[in-house]
């Protein structure tokens, strides 16, 4: 595994265990952040994915994704620190995530 590979999967796990702290009340500094429906939509429209190419993607279900971009539900913790790295750094996160 090249140290690239190592560096990018480490940074995501890192950035997941405090969205989970700060979740849980642990990391009371931190910010969250927030996702309207629209604001899921557009990551994926960025990516040029539909709802399915980007759930199989990025390792959701189809029907979480479909639930965000309606608004019945809103994208939290870990998840909403997932759509922030894609939407920033996509091409990171898909690597990672292909070598597993």
């Amino acid at each position: 595994m090249t140290r690239a590979k190592r560096t990018i999967g480490a940074d995501l796990v890192k950035a997941m265990t405090e969205a989970v702290a700060h979740a849980k009340g642990r990391r009371p500094g931190l910010k969250a952040y927030h996702f309207a429906p629209e604001d899921v939509r557009l990551v994926r429209a960025k990516m040029e994915m539909t709802q399915a190419q980007f759930a199989e993607a990025f390792h959701l279900t189809l029907r979480t994704l479909q639930k965000w971009e309606r608004g019945e539900r809103k994208p939290t913790g870990p998840a909403a620190t997932l759509l922030r790295v894609i939407r920033a750094e996509p091409k990171a996160v898909r690597r990672a995530l292909a070598a597993e």
